[in-house]
């Protein structure tokens, strides 16, 4: 008999998860509630698939796959999620999800899932699979700091560092009337509007 480990923050949804498995079948190796006695749940009852809610306090379904394969722990790991937003498909993805479940799923697509997943086969739906393949293929999009010119470049990382406009001209060699004209045309490329917002773009991109 296939042993299942669920975990799931929602006490009322986790309860109903399990009388639906244990209907079909299945047995209840552990019911916990958030993401780190989902680990110790695993390390201590080894169960042969573990169910787990995409989002709970701390670390959520994604965090708890990502440090069982960090761990090299290959036990198979079924998410359950009510929408999947893209940063965890990919983190999913990437991590190795054996499957992922959207909870509105009837019983019987559940235990497909489930046989699937137990064949050693991954039980994702199609249209999650293109979207993270899109996800993860398109490229990167331009980093508007590289339209600067050199000069340009080292005014806004001076103003990024908080050196005064009297400072950066003096390490440019200009004068400070200079760089407050570069700082309003570099805004006006940067479409920032002060140099608190410039700095916040420039840190995000290291």
């Amino acid at each position: 008999m296939t042993r299942i480990l669920i975990a799931d923050d929602h006490a009322f949804l986790r309860a109903g998860l399990e009388q639906v498995l244990a209907s079909l079948g299945y047995a209840i190796a552990a019911s916990v509630g958030d993401g780190e006695a989902a680990l110790a749940g695993i390390e201590a009852e080894r169960p042969d698939l573990a169910i787990l809610d995409i989002r709970m306090p701390g670390r959520g379904g994604v965090g708890v796959l990502e440090a069982l394969r960090d761990a090299g722990d290959d036990t198979p790991v079924l998410l359950l999620a009510a929408e999947v937003d893209d940063a965890a498909l990919v983190g999913a993805m990437r991590a190795g999800v054996n499957g992922i479940l959207l909870k509105d799923t009837e019983a019987d697509a559940l235990q497909q899932a489930i046989e699937t997943v137990m064949a050693g086969q991954r039980a994702i739906p199609m249209g999650m699979m293109e979207r993270a393949f899109a996800l993860v293929t398109q490229p990167a999009p331009p980093d508007p700091l590289d339209s600067l010119s050199e000069r340009d470049r080292r005014i806004v990382e001076g103003a990024a560092a908080g050196l005064r406009n009297r400072d950066i001209a003096q390490n440019l060699a200009i004068s400070e009337g200079s760089v407050k004209v570069y700082l309003h045309r570099i805004f006006d490329r940067l479409n920032v509007s002060n140099r608190t917002e410039l700095a916040l773009l420039v840190r995000a991109k290291r």
